[in-house]
């Protein structure tokens, strides 16, 4: 039965008038098609540019089962099932660039919670301050750097003869360090990079739930004596925190796709770097520009995005059990 059928059925209309009801529903539909048809027009380039660019190229799915020679096409290449998928695990490089997929985005994702909240309650108590507007333009201004012109920011500061941490170094006699040769400082470096670049955009999203928050909740705390951290950890937190679980759960489902221009451009590419900063996204770019194995790339960009595609299902289905809870949530 179709939503039409129910519809009249649920309306008590007599068989008779299914027609005319059927007639006047598809009219009332055409009207909102071209009431909003300027919107779906302004949404056409986007959707084109899905279609084109994310469905048309499934069909390069099945480079990644063959052996790909450009000159008898993708069609043509010989199958050999899953040949690359073995060879891509039975090399040390696809782990170490999985590992590190995964853990320096743990590390990126928890730490920038902490600091992007943090940010935001301070803006928040000084939100009546002349000089917020100020705080929230230079936090936002990273946002618009691109990583080329960061990795240039990073090199200043870190580069071995006339870096400015290295003559810091020099100045209270201690050694300098050669950075872009030693993997243990790194973890530390792209953390720093990615708040610097990040955190501005997620405090104000934050900001944003917390100024939604009735100002008598707080005024009622001050009257009994509460301070501001008793303030934070029972009202405002627990009042945005619906919204930073949305964006944690969210966040964790592109987990195994790593930020390339971060990876690739901040280290700027250095071998010796590769134990700490190799993610699967510069392993698939080495695999089809330095190797030319397009082959091999395809089958980690397969593997990956399997992957990604899993918890995107996963975790949006926690979202929706969370949304769907009636209890209320906090973390203390």
């Amino acid at each position: 039965m179709d939503r039409e059928t129910q519809d009249t059925q649920a309306l008590n209309l007599p068989v008779t008038s299914q027609g005319r009801w059927q007639s006047m529903l598809t009219g009332m539909q055409g009207q909102k098609f071209r009431r909003n048809l300027i919107w779906f027009l302004m949404a056409l380039p986007a959707l084109i540019w899905i279609f084109v660019f994310k469905y048309v190229t499934l069909f390069g799915i099945w480079i990644a089962f063959t052996n790909y020679k450009a000159r008898r096409g993708v069609f043509g290449s010989d199958f050999i099932g899953f040949k690359n998928f073995e060879f891509l695990f039975a090399t040390d490089t696809a782990i170490r660039a999985t590992r590190n997929t995964v853990l320096l985005n743990v590390l990126f994702i928890t730490v920038g919670l902490v600091i992007a909240l943090f940010i935001a309650w301070l803006l928040y108590e000084i939100y009546t301050s002349a000089l917020t507007k100020y705080y929230q333009t230079m936090l936002l201004l990273p946002r618009f750097i691109s990583w080329v012109i960061a990795s240039y920011f990073v090199y200043a500061l870190l580069a071995t003869d006339n870096g400015v941490l290295n003559n810091l170094l020099r100045s209270l006699g201690a050694d300098p360090v050669s950075w872009y040769a030693s993997p243990e400082y790194w973890p530390i470096i792209l953390l720093l990079s990615s708040l610097w670049i990040g955190v501005g955009i997620s405090s104000l999203i934050y900001l944003s739930g917390m100024l939604a928050i009735d100002t008598q909740l707080f005024e009622a705390a001050r009257i009994d004596g509460a301070s501001k951290w008793q303030q934070f950890r029972f009202i405002t937190f627990p009042m945005v925190l619906p919204l930073v679980i949305i964006n944690l759960l969210l966040s964790m489902a592109h987990i195994f796709s790593a930020d390339f221009g971060l990876f690739f451009q901040v280290p700027r590419d250095q071998a010796l770097l590769y134990p700490v900063t190799d993610v699967l996204d510069t392993f698939i770019y080495r695999s089809l520009l330095v190797t030319q194995n397009v082959s091999m790339a395809a089958a980690a960009q397969f593997y990956q995005s399997i992957v990604g595609f899993v918890l995107v299902l996963f975790f949006n289905w926690v979202v929706r059990r969370i949304e769907r809870a009636d209890e209320p949530l906090s973390l203390f």
